[in-house]
């Protein structure tokens, strides 16, 4: 799956790192839904730090359609409220 950090590029996740994924969007979703600014602020930075981690980077100049956006490590409680599913950031 191809994956947009918004400000920073794209990397290729194999769907295998999922799972691991998805526990951190889980715990990410309940701080944004209990209000707690500091569990949220860390837990993001996890996930975009294992999303990093897990990827494999995309040329700059590569045009691949993003499956899945994250936001950025600066984005706001209320922004990521804005780009939240059913289910989290992360599908699954």
């Amino acid at each position: 799956m191809i994956v947009r950090i918004m400000g920073e590029g794209q990397v290729e996740l194999a769907d295998s790192h999922f799972a691991e994924l998805n526990k951190l969007d889980d715990e990410l979703l309940a701080e944004m839904e209990s209000g707690d600014e500091a569990g949220f602020r860390g837990t993001l930075g996890a996930l975009l730090d294992a999303v990093r981690r897990l990827g494999e980077p995309l040329p700059d100049d590569s045009l691949e359609p993003s499956e899945l956006i994250l936001p950025s490590p600066e984005a706001t409680l209320e922004e990521v409220q804005a780009l939240l599913r059913d289910d989290g950031l992360i599908p699954g």
